[in-house]
């Protein structure tokens, strides 16, 4: 296991976050975080997936890390069924938070809608 956490420090490293940011998003102390970065302490199934899905990777990218850091996803020239499912991928909190957003923008259009033709009658 000391490879798994040599290749969490690495990645952490590349994405230039603090080892307290990692440590929070996988549930763990730090004092805790710390020693799997060392490989003193092997990390849970559980803290391992945390980690990998704070870092956008999956567990398999981590353990068997390669020195390549995913590049940000964009999703600009993806299709509306593959946007939609790259949302249903999110946790349910950032799902939620989209469909704010999303519901924010659509109610602003209606009532623009709504207001413009008002004035137009």
């Amino acid at each position: 296991m000391l490879q798994v956490g040599l290749n969490i420090k690495e990645i952490r490293s590349k994405k230039g976050m603090l080892q307290k940011e990692v440590a929070a998003a996988a549930g763990l102390h730090p004092a805790n975080y710390n020693k799997i970065e060392k490989g003193e302490r092997e990390p849970s199934v559980d803290a391992l997936a945390k980690v990998a899905k704070f870092f956008g990777m999956t567990i398999d990218q981590v353990v068997y890390y390669e020195g390549d850091v995913p590049s940000e996803v964009t999703i600009g020239d993806k299709s509306v069924l593959e946007r939609m499912k790259m949302i249903d991928q999110l946790g349910d909190d950032d799902k939620q938070a989209v469909f704010r957003v999303v519901d924010s923008m659509l109610t602003k259009n209606k009532f623009k809608d709504f207001f413009q033709e008002q004035l137009s009658q």
